[in-house]
């Protein structure tokens, strides 16, 4: 190191972040003390100030630190802080960072705040940021943000949520691409538009009422909604949906031309919302179906009939099917095969992962197995998951023991997980 000339010192130290290896490295010599300056990220760990001494705060270090950069882009605090060090970091470097993430922990059992002005208020000093990641948020006002117009990348996770808050938060957004909120609780109705949103992954406590309207959204996850509309899908390449907790009650969407891979959970699910995502992902390529039971209110109830050849020729371009103990059992009902079209096939399947939990209607599920190995012609594996199957009646055994006999004579396709 000490041969090269001072550029290449200070490019290679400028590579630095941790704030732990910083304070290391200004030790070493004045000349690396005097490259420090053009460190473009930082990086406090949390626990980094729990020791302590001589009266000395976190928030006084790393203002200190923040002064002798020239030019900081990126700075992660997940060590504690207050709201006025906070204040204090981004008067310093907020006109030149574009990455910010910070651990806020300001969600308190009464919903209140205990610092004025809030952590959140003050991140408008920092209007040039393009990505912005919050951890611990209580955010039941609207925070006063002038508008981040060049942030693309928010990021919410661990949040305690008021739906007018988030609302105005996210209109002084405008261009976001990517928006994550996880783990968010105390949300009833939200609205996103975000003109310009692509990627948006929405995870929530409860049962939400949703609206998104965004004409560029290319991939959506949801979890923990109860009524979905979106009403802009022409893009739309990547759908999830989940609700874990409570029933998916209604889904509403534009069309799902561009649709190529649809994901549904949940343990409950209206049948109308179910029949309406398969109907609208006509032309999707990879489907998970992970729902437990159906009915439209506290009753839970199982699938009805679905028609083997008709669920398949309704998805022509089907590649991959992953389908819970549910939707199996429906797709095997009695009439599901009785009159099945010579020339039926399923052209494009070639993957294809089955859970079973009951030995219920054995051979007809069998007679399902078998189907899809006969009218899929493209089809390379076949896994076939027990999953928890109890049963103290001796048809579980002769159950299983058929399904060992159908991999081992398609062994080069079947597999039993």
């Amino acid at each position: 190191m000490e041969s090269l000339p001072d550029a290449l010192v200070q490019s290679i130290l400028s590579l630095l972040s941790n704030a732990k290896d910083v304070a290391s490295c200004k030790c070493v010599s004045k000349r690396w003390k005097d490259s420090l300056p053009y460190l473009r990220s930082l990086f406090f760990s949390r626990n980094l100030f729990d020791n302590l001494t001589n009266g000395d705060t976190p928030d006084a270090i790393i203002t200190r630190i923040l002064l002798s950069i020239v030019k900081l882009e990126e700075l992660v605090v997940y060590c504690p802080f207050s709201s006025a060090g906070l204040a204090s970091w981004l008067s310093i470097a907020g006109p030149t960072l574009k990455n910010l993430e910070l651990r806020l922990d300001n969600i308190t059992d009464d919903n209140t705040f205990t610092e004025i002005p809030s952590k959140l208020d003050c991140i408008r000093a920092a209007w040039n940021l393009e990505s912005l990641r919050l951890w611990g948020v209580l955010m039941i006002y609207s925070p006063k943000w002038n508008g981040f117009h060049r942030l693309k990348n928010l990021e919410i996770v661990g949040a305690r949520l008021e739906d007018r808050a988030l609302h105005d938060a996210l209109r002084a957004c405008p261009n976001l691409t990517h928006l994550l909120l996880r783990g968010c609780d105390g949300l009833r109705s939200i609205t996103i538009e975000n003109p310009l949103l692509e990627d948006c992954k929405l995870d929530f406590y409860g049962d939400c009422l949703l609206t998104i309207n965004s004409t560029c959204l290319e991939s959506l996850e949801i979890q923990g909604c109860r009524l979905i509309r979106v009403l802009e899908t022409q893009f739309l390449k990547n759908l999830s949906i989940a609700n874990t907790a409570g029933r998916v009650q209604m889904v509403d969407f534009g069309k799902l031309v561009a649709l190529e891979k649809l994901d549904i959970r949940g343990v409950q699910w209206c049948w109308d919302a179910i029949s309406k995502m398969l109907r609208m992902a006509s032309e999707v390529k990879q489907l998970v179906m992970k729902v437990e039971f159906t009915g439209d209110w506290d009753t839970l109830l199982p699938f009805p009939e679905v028609d083997f050849v008709d669920f398949f020729n309704s998805h022509p371009k089907l590649q991959t099917f992953e389908m819970h103990g549910a939707i199996f059992a429906a797709l095997c009902q009695k009439n599901s095969l009785k009159n099945v079209d010579s020339k039926f096939s399923i052209p494009c399947l070639e993957n294809v992962v089955v859970t079973v939990r009951s030995p219920l209607n054995a051979e007809q599920k069998m007679t399902t197995l078998k189907s899809l190995i006969k009218y899929a012609k493209s089809l390379k594996k076949m896994s076939i998951r027990i999953l928890q199957m109890k049963s103290n009646h001796s048809s579980a055994d002769d159950f299983f023991e058929d399904i060992c006999k159908f991999r081992h004579r398609n062994y080069k396709i079947v597999s039993i997980e």
